[in-house]
């Protein structure tokens, strides 16, 4: 099949890719970086150079696919350190423009990664992003199918406190205790959306997706054992605290505002009501071997 995959070789493309290539499929890989053309095809695929900001490039790039991959990214659109930048106006652009290319090239078969939290407008703070991307394409005709893909939070966004791992011998959040949680790994999503494709589409469904379950205190427990660090602690800040320390880091404030009112919904189990009610099967990557990744970085980075 020709397949086409928007977001690059992120955290998902990187894997889904050679996947995808390994099958026999034909792959275009779709990047806003010119310098990304060498690595897309030393996988084995073709390099659609463009943005997803271009509804023109992206109808000329979806024609005569079998099946497109869909999916939007915060920092294709700007830096969260950019306090112009308007994020859900950006989201609901591109959602735009992936209908109106999808009209226009005649494509059918659509995978959208989207997220947990989505099948609300309202009361997952910058969540709601992935609700209106995926009001914008039920718009799409009945004969357009859809899958989407609802993935939980990644293993990888554990990346971002290091710093705090390093300052404050902490991971700190506005939530936190013994209350588990899903995860999970990029390499089950890629998995998953490779598994989508060879399946029929009928319709529109909805999957989540997740690898493992860990309380914040297990999360530390694990990721120290891993670091050699054992004593490394998970603390729980004020929403208002919270917010402070993003705005004195230079965060967008309606971006700090969103991630602040989303993970308070992690605090209150609200988040994960719709996942439990249609809870998936895990996949295979533990927070365990995760934590062996999470190390090699952490420890690279101290040497630095």
């Amino acid at each position: 099949m020709k397949i086409v995959i928007t977001g690059s070789l992120g955290n998902i493309g990187t894997s889904l890719t050679p996947a995808l290539v390994q099958k026999g499929h034909l792959v275009t890989v779709i990047s806003s970086k010119a310098d990304r053309r060498k690595d897309i095809e030393a996988l084995g695929a073709k390099a659609a150079i463009g943005t997803m900001q271009d509804a023109g490039f992206l109808t000329t790039a979806f024609k005569d696919a079998d099946i497109v991959y869909l999916m939007e990214a915060w920092e294709g659109i700007g830096s969260l350190f950019d306090k112009n930048v308007d994020f859900l106006a950006g989201f609901h652009q591109i959602g735009n423009n992936y209908k109106q290319a999808i009209l226009a090239s005649g494509v059918k078969k659509i995978v959208h990664l989207s997220s947990i939290g989505a099948h609300s407008a309202t009361g997952y703070g910058t969540l709601s992003a992935h609700y209106d991307v995926e009001n914008i394409l039920r718009q799409l005709p009945i004969d357009v199918s859809i899958k989407f893909m609802r993935p939980v939070g990644f293993y990888t966004n554990l990346f971002r406190s290091m710093q705090s791992i390093k300052e404050k011998n902490a991971i700190i959040s506005n939530y936190g205790g013994d209350t588990k949680e899903p995860w999970v790994s990029p390499l089950d999503i890629s998995a998953a959306i490779a598994e989508e494709m060879d399946l029929p589409f009928e319709g529109r469904t909805v999957r989540y997706l997740a690898s493992d379950e860990a309380s914040p205190n297990e999360v530390v427990k694990i990721l120290g054992e891993a670091i050699g660090n054992p004593d490394l602690k998970w603390i729980q800040i004020s929403d208002e605290e919270m917010l402070n320390g993003m705005l004195s880091q230079g965060v967008n404030p309606k971006i700090a505002k969103g991630l602040v009112d989303m993970q308070a919904s992690q605090r209150s189990g609200l988040l994960f009501e719709d996942f439990y009610r249609h809870k998936p099967t895990f996949g295979k990557v533990r927070l365990t071997e995760f934590a062996k990744q999470f190390a090699l970085a952490y420890n690279s980075s101290i040497l630095k």
